[in-house]
């Protein structure tokens, strides 16, 4: 992880964006601590997946626990091809 200054990014915005190309997280700070993060697209679409995966598993952590409350549904194979069908 780098910090790096704004006007460092403005004169040298190649060079940074090759940094975070490569793998290397980039830190601008900003006034009132609003900074900003560069990164590469591989790795936010790593964080994403993480984030997705991890709503995922709490759904199916809910699911569980309704089952184990014996709050499902049953339905019979004929009953499914029916609503398939409508």
């Amino acid at each position: 992880m780098t910090i790096v200054k704004q006007m460092d990014i403005r004169s040298h915005i190649k060079k940074y964006f090759d940094m975070a190309f490569n793998g290397e997280t980039l830190i601008i700070p900003r006034k009132e601590n609003k900074n900003v993060v560069i990164l590469s697209e591989k790795e936010y679409k790593e964080l994403e997946k993480a984030r997705n995966n991890a709503a995922y598993l709490a759904r199916l952590d809910l699911a569980d626990e309704q089952i184990r409350q014996g709050k499902i549904v049953e339905k019979t194979m004929e009953e499914l091809e029916a609503m398939a069908a409508e």
